[in-house]
């Protein structure tokens, strides 16, 4: 490439594309989170005006909140795609090179230690789960992550059967159960939902793609999948754990209350009393990460000068992001909708809340950025054999009918492992009859499901139903972001069944993949690209 000086009209012209091209970006993430809080909101609303009366006040709060959440995940999702997902890219490809197991062990464990204290839906779990101190849980959870992010690696270093070491976990899982308090149960498994979160799963699935880069064997793509579904189980095994050992009568849970506003003027300080707050919090979360990128550019040289400055602008844009994100949560949204959970479930038309249930876990799902992009993977390595259509139904009539029984657990008081044990039998036992590539997809993509708002709205209204019915919330209100993760294990590996069969009655290509490399401006792009052949 010839090295020609841009005039300043031309340097000018490159600008202004660049930001044309940026703003487009931002644009882009607002609608996508448009497009997964509205169908919530406007469900709210509708409830407000037939079944459930709400005062102005806390309707505006509502509102406000919804809009702070849009704005908060557009920036987010806009900052981790600038920031998390290269540098998880980066550090995967360089310690794929190491030869020392510790290091990989040593790295990979603080590195996924440090991402998860900085998941927003984890911040929200904490703030919510009665009986265990936030930073305690928080602390559990993202040390868990970190360990089996290392055990993840090592087995992808050692080519170890992503379906044995599952089995093998899952085992340790359920058997470790019987020595756990009940009240704990349902907390450790939603914990293993929201770890695989917007801030985690880019970035682990990218370290997993530049871990295997380097590898050119038939079985590099399908050792890429696989890192997002082990680091999850970490979380749920080491709150289990914690179950055993801790005292849970040292902490009682507190009601949440919505803020009390009269004029305007108070719903503007109900927010922005929270702000520095939430600032200071995600500031001590994210300097961390931001110390291991830098230090990792200072060893390593990875990124250029541009990418660098780049990978820094993501950051600012993850951290207002998180802020806007959590206080619109916990001001506005999380409490609306306790207080809805709570008003249906103290009325006798309280067995609305298995359908209403449903059709908002219908929606929430079906408008999940990270869900569209799942369904339109599966499409590709179909060739159109299973639509993505087809796809995002399933997991929407999934996910309607574990919310359903989320409801009915709270109704009814049915233990929640009467429900998880059957259904990761299922799941487990779809592994030998499913597709690799299906596999890793389906395991990886069991946080898909349980994205943002499962964590800020679902789980809420789960926990202020319970409070009306005069249920136990520790064991009836948690465990709907478990039954939610779970669906897409089941749901994925169908159609790779569905697909699998399709392939052998109509000679489909079998799917495959390959590495492509392309150069964009002045940075080379690595990625899979599926491929069918015979």
């Amino acid at each position: 490439m010839d090295n020609k000086v841009l005039s300043n009209k031309e340097k000018r012209r490159l600008i202004r594309e660049h930001r044309r091209g940026r703003n487009e970006q931002f644009r882009k993430k607002v609608r996508e989170s448009l497009s997964s809080v509205l169908p919530v909101t406007l469900i709210v609303l509708v409830l407000s005006i037939l079944l459930v009366p709400m005062d102005i006040g806390t309707i505006a709060l509502f509102l406000v909140g919804a809009v702070f959440l849009i704005v908060g995940m557009g920036f987010f999702q806009l900052g981790s795609e600038m920031a998390m997902t290269p540098t998880g890219e980066g550090l995967g490809t360089e310690l794929s090179k190491a030869k020392s197991i510790t290091l990989i062990i040593i790295i990979s464990c603080i590195v996924g230690f440090l991402i998860t204290i900085a998941e927003p839906d984890l911040q929200v779990l904490g703030s919510q789960a009665p009986a265990i101190p936030s930073s305690i849980l928080i602390l559990t959870i993202a040390l868990g992550v970190g360990l089996f992010l290392a055990l993840a690696l090592i087995r992808v270093r050692f080519r170890i059967k992503l379906s044995t070491v599952l089995i093998v976990l899952y085992g340790i899982l359920f058997g470790l159960t019987i020595f756990v308090p009940g009240e704990f149960l349902p907390v450790a498994f939603d914990s293993g939902g929201v770890t695989t979160g917007p801030m985690t799963v880019p970035f682990i699935m990218a370290m997993g793609i530049g871990f295997v880069s380097l590898r050119s064997d038939k079985h590099a793509s399908d050792d890429s999948f696989g890192l997002v579904a082990i680091s999850s189980i970490g979380p749920i095994l080491t709150v289990l754990l914690l179950g055993i050992f801790y005292n849970s009568t040292e902490s009682s849970y507190s009601t949440v209350l919505i803020p009390e506003v009269v004029t305007t003027q108070d719903v503007v300080r109900a927010f922005t009393s929270e702000f520095t707050g939430y600032a200071k919090e995600m500031l001590i979360a994210l300097l961390p990460i931001i110390a291991v990128f830098l230090i990792f550019q200072i060893i390593t040289r990875r990124f250029t000068r541009r990418q660098v400055v780049k990978t820094i602008v993501g950051f600012i844009y993850t951290f207002i992001g998180l802020v806007l994100f959590l206080v619109g949560v916990n001001v506005g949204f999380l409490p609306v909708g306790h207080a809805l959970g709570a008003d249906i479930g103290v009325t006798q038309y309280r067995w609305i809340l298995v359908p209403l249930g449903m059709l908002i876990g219908f929606f929430i799902v079906k408008a999940e950025p990270a869900v569209h992009v799942l369904n339109h993977q599966v499409e590709e390595v179909t060739q159109g054999a299973i639509s993505s259509k087809l796809v995002g139904n399933s997991l929407s009539i999934g996910v309607a009918v574990a919310v359903g029984i989320a409801m009915l657990r709270i109704l009814t008081g049915i233990p929640i492992m009467w429900i998880l044990v059957p259904g990761y039998i299922i799941a487990i036992a779809l592994t030998f009859f499913v597709p690799k590539l299906f596999v890793g997809i389906a395991f990886d993509s069991g946080g898909v499901a349980s994205g943002p708002m499962t964590s800020t709205f679902l789980l809420p209204f789960a926990i202020g139903a319970c409070e009306g019915v005069g249920g136990n919330v520790m064991t009836d209100a948690f465990g709907v972001v478990a039954m939610v993760a779970m669906t897409p294990l089941i749901a994925v590996q169908i159609m790779g069944l569905i697909y699998s069969i399709k392939s052998k009655k109509e000679r489909i290509p079998k799917a495959s993949s390959v590495r492509v490399f392309e150069q964009i401006d002045d940075v080379i792009i690595e990625y899979e690209e599926v491929l069918l052949g015979e």
